[in-house]
Formats: structure tokens, sequence, C-alpha cells
């Protein structure tokens, strides 16, 4: 368990270690492309109406402000004046305009949310449907190319990918329609301004105009500048924090094991280690931040006082009155905080990236192993066959390296027979089952199935879905479910008849059964979706030998035709089977062929079947 690659305790050189996190306008294309999925196809017509609504809010809400500014135009001018019934007049029309920009405001709100709830569910949706489909979830894993942590970028990283975006956004949106309706403002209402130095005098058009846009201009550039380093340290501190969730996610998961080695003191060691590269990082961030504010300390608190200075010429030449200064400021305060929209969005924009580049990773991966797929050699071939059952023709596994471990496997398993598959630790017995299962991509030869028939595969540690038990033992489910009768027989045949009062029980089943009953309720998915091939890898270890005899007995009487290999360390043969089958090792790799010993009946089976 170690941090992610570059990284060491040392603070000053793991910070930096992740590479390429730095802005890259090809991933920020690539997840605009991939993003906007969610405006078409199935759920276009909701999309669209929520992006509708949302647009005309925010129009009505910029409306709303322009009407305020307006309005503080007329009070100072009324204040001045000392007109106690335009006063009044105006704190009516006040409250009117409070109350249209509440319930503008309820209305963004809701539209808002609403749009990121969806289009985060569109995104989750998305990548899980890539991830899972043509199994990229276990080819990624096994050929190493699986980014880290892809439950965190799922879970968490869809958020972080898709909510800001929403909010920056409405921000840019709201940034332009102000900058565009208050420039308006300033350039009326403001004019041109005569400046005189010495005997000579220069005529400035629209001067507020030039002074907000220069001045705005300015601060984000300088502000860009400065925090231009901080999408990076930002991506490479999400890296860290997700390489700590993992670490403590195998903890829980190995606690077990932890606990009886005594290995407290140890993982202590190792988090403190990954998380000191999570403490890096941030202070890095915390760097950056401290240079950021430098300027953003420095041109904030000047914003509401620059406009009134260049204004008190004018004013004080009775240019401008009392309510067009306080108008004029306040316009301007509108068009900073439009122009300064980077500004004031950065650290967002940075931590939105790193999101959306965690996600488009694993659009990448996905997208990248069926390219190697397609590129590659054409591998094990998944072939129909005439007859019924399960055949190995020709069959040879190679290891991702191209090494042979199998050098050549033929055999045939007709319907209503039972084989048996023996061999040492690493002589190829598992991927045998792989290829069999589709799983395996290298080497050569033919798997040959019945057109019509069903294989269901037992593996030595059975998967127990997060459902009801009555959900676990149907899974995977596949049609319409079987009926609580056909499950309670299934349950029965497989020795767990005391299970039957807990079927409709949520828990982690995995840690609730013991691994001999979690071995029997794979054999009670084998009795309830009645396979035409079943294939048993290691699939009763945690057993004794009277409770294999009983399962596989309940096996064939409940699907009399159902083809059976089984594939363990001992060269046993199963009930009823012909023959067994053992991998002998040769220097090619291993080939199938009798097993060392004779079998006799009457010697009574041992472990390891």
């Amino acid at each position: 368990m170690t941090a992610s690659s570059g990284d060491t305790p040392d603070a000053s050189s793991s910070a930096p270690a992740a590479p390429n996190l730095d802005l890259n306008w090809r991933v920020i294309r690539a997840f605009g492309r991939f993003a906007t999925g969610f405006w078409q196809g199935e759920g276009a017509r909701r999309a669209w109406g929520l992006t509708a609504a949302l647009g005309i809010c925010l129009l009505l809400s910029t409306t709303a402000t322009v009407a305020l500014n307006h309005w503080t135009r007329w009070f100072f001018d009324a204040l001045d004046a000392r007109d106690a019934l335009a006063l009044w007049e105006s704190v009516l029309v006040f409250f009117a305009i409070i109350a249209s920009m509440a319930a503008i405001g309820v209305g963004i709100v809701l539209t808002r949310e609403r749009l990121q709830v969806h289009w985060r569910a569109w995104i989750v949706g998305e990548v899980v449907s890539r991830w899972l489909g043509r199994r990229r979830f276990y080819h990624l894993a096994q050929s190493g190319t699986q980014p880290a942590n892809p439950e965190y970028r799922i879970a968490d990283d869809s958020r972080w990918a898709s909510e800001p975006l929403v909010d920056l956004g409405i921000g840019l949106v709201t940034a332009i329609i102000s900058a565009a309706a208050f420039i308006s403002i300033l350039w009326s209402v403001g004019g041109a301004y005569t400046l005189t130095i010495g005997n000579n005098q220069f005529y400035i058009p629209a001067y507020m105009v030039l002074l907000a846009v220069a001045y705005g201009v300015i601060g984000s550039l300088l502000t860009m500048w400065v925090g231009r380093r901080l999408v990076g340290s930002v991506g490479r501190k999400n890296e860290a924090e997700g390489d700590f969730r993992f670490a403590l996610m195998r903890l829980r998961d190995n606690a077990e094991s932890i606990a009886m080695m005594g290995g407290e003191q140890s993982e202590r060691r190792i988090l403190a280690r990954i998380y000191e590269t999570v403490v890096q990082r941030w202070l890095r961030i915390v760097q950056q931040h401290g240079r950021l504010t430098w300027i953003t300390n420095s041109i904030g608190p000047m914003t509401p006082v620059v406009p009134l200075l260049f204004a008190a010429p004018k004013y004080l030449q009775g240019e401008l009155t009392l309510g067009e200064v306080t108008q004029l400021a306040a316009a301007f305060s509108q068009v900073q905080m439009a122009i300064s929209w980077v500004v004031d969005n950065f650290n967002r924009i940075a931590e939105w990236y790193a999101s959306a580049r965690r996600v488009m990773d694993m659009v990448d991966a996905c997208e990248d192993i069926d390219r190697r797929h397609a590129e590659g050699p054409r591998g094990i071939a998944i072939s129909p066959s005439p007859s019924e059952g399960l055949a190995l023709d020709g069959l040879a596994v190679h290891d991702p390296g191209g090494r042979p471990l199998v050098a050549r496997a033929d055999l045939m398993v007709p319907p209503a027979t039972s084989l048996s598959i023996s061999g040492d630790t690493s002589s190829g017995k598992t991927a045998i089952v792989r290829a069999i299962a589709g799983l395996w991509r290298g080497g050569h030869g033919t798997v040959r199935l019945g057109e019509k028939a069903r294989i269901m595969i037992a593996p030595q540690q059975g998967y127990l879905p997060l459902a009801t038990l009555r959900e676990a033992l149907i899974y995977p489910a596949d049609g319409a479910p079987p009926s609580s009768a056909e499950i309670t027989a299934a349950l029965d045949g497989a020795g767990l008849a005391h299970l039957t009062e807990m079927l409709d029980d949520t828990g982690r089943w995995d840690q609730h059964l013991s691994a001999g009953e979690r071995q029997r309720v794979a054999f009670a998915r084998l009795l309830l979706h009645r396979p035409d091939v079943i294939i048993l890898d290691d699939a009763m270890t945690a057993l004794d030998e009277s409770a294999r005899a009983d399962l596989l007995a309940a096996l064939r009487e409940t699907m009399p035709e159902a083809a059976i290999l089984n594939v363990g360390q001992s060269p046993r043969l199963l009930p009823g089977a012909g023959r067994a089958l053992a991998l002998e090792r040769r220097a090619g790799g291993t080939v199938l062929g009798d097993p060392p010993q004779t079998y006799d009946p009457k010697r009574p089976m041992t472990a390891d079947m």
C-alpha cells in the first residue's frame, strides 16, 4: 500500500509528484463533448426544459438588478432634493423590486439544483455503463490500466465535475448579461470627461466604461498569472485524497487479517505516510491561495472607491447629481463583478477541472481498452457449437507477457456428464476457467458452447451483493424472478434452510455468512438458475467431504442434463464422472492428460475436488 507514483514521505518532494494535471484544453473539450450528451438522446427534453427555465430566470434576475440600480439613482436624487413624496414612492417600489428578486431567486434555486441533480445522475449512469459494459471493469483491472480509485471518481468526482459547472455557467451568463447592461449605464450616465494637464486638454469618451474595463482586465490577468499553477496543485491533492481513501477502504476490508497479525502499528505508519502526501499537497494549495490573496485583497477593497474618485470631479462641477454618482458606483461594481468572474471563481474552476479530468480518465480508459482489444491479436474465440455441452478445441492460454501457461487443452463435456480437471497452483486452472468465461485475452484456440446453452460459473470466492438475501440468491437476475417456494427449495437443497426466515433482510452477507455458507449460496444459485453448463472453480474448498457429495448430488438430481466441469487441485472424479484430467507441467506450458494416479471408487474422496 503506497502513495501514488513518485510520492515519498518527504514533504517537499512528494507534493508535485503526480504529472500531467495542469490545465489542458484537450481535456476540457473532451469533457464538453462527453457531458453535453445529457442534452441529447433520451433525457434531452427534460434537460433543455430545465436549461431554458434557468436561462429565463437569469434574464429576469438581471432585469431586476438593473431596476434596482435605477432605483438607487431615483432614491438618492429624491433624498438630495428633500422630496418626501418621491422618497415614499421609492420605498414602495423598492419593496416591489425586492419581492420580485426573491421570487426570481426561488426559481433559480429550483431549476439550478434540479439541473445539477439530473446532470450528475446522467454522468454517473454513463460512466458506470461504460465501465461495466463489455466487462471493461475486469479487463482494466487485469491489464493494470484502470485509473486509481474508480469508485471515488464515479461517486465524488462526478459531482464536482457537474454541480460547480452549473454554478459557474450561471455566473458566466450572468456576468455577460450584467456587463452589457451596466456598461450601457456607465456609458450613458458617465458620459465623456475632459482631462486638463497644464495647457493641454484630453477628451476621453465614455471614460467610466474605459476605466471599468481596464481595471477589471488588469485584475483578472494578474490573478490568472499568479494562480496559474493552482489547477495542477488541486489535481495532485485530489489524487492523494483518493489514495488515502483507498488505503482506509483496504484496511476495513482486511480488518480480520490485520487484527489477527497484530498489524495495527504497521497500518498506522502506512496511513501516516500516505496522509503526509495529502498534507503536503494541501500546503501547496495554501501557498497558492496566499499568493492569490495578495491580488484579491488589493483589488477588492478598491472597487467601490475607484468609481467615486473618478466621478467626484464631475460631481463637484455640477455635471453629475448625487444619485447619478451612486448609480455609477453601483454600475461600476457590477461591471467589475462581471469582468472579474474568472478572478472570483479561479479556485472553483481549478477544483472543477481536477474532477472533470478524473472523470475523463475513466471514460478514456474504457475507450482505450476497447481499442487495445480491437487492435490486438484475435485471441481465444468463443463459438457456438452444433452439439450441446462444453468443448475446448486446441485451447492455449498465455500470460500478459506472452509466455504460455497452458500449451494445449482439448476436452469435451457433453450434456448429462461430469468431468474433473486437477492441477497444482499456477498450473493454469484459473486461466482455463477465465478463458471459458470469455475473460482471458492471451492465447488461441476455441471454446465451444451449445447455441442455446446457458453457462454459469461458481468461483471459490462467491460474490454477494449489497442487497437482501433474496436478491443475493437470484443474482445475477435474468428474466422473471423465481418464486419464494423455488428459493426456499434451493436453500434447502444447498443446506441453507436455516436462512429461509432472513430472505428479506438486507446486510453485508459476505461478512455475516461463513466461508462454507457463501459457497453453499453459490450452489443455491445454480439450483435456482438451472444452467446447461456448470463450471465449479474450486467451489467447495470450505466444505467437508460429505457436504460436497450432498451438493453434487443435488445438482445432478435437479439438473440431470447439465454438463458439469469441476476444476480443483486434487485429481478426483465427480460422482458419475467418466474420467478425470490433470494439467501436467512441460517445457512449453501445461497440457491436459490423465491424472498421475488411478481413481479408486471405493476410496472416499478427499478435500480439494
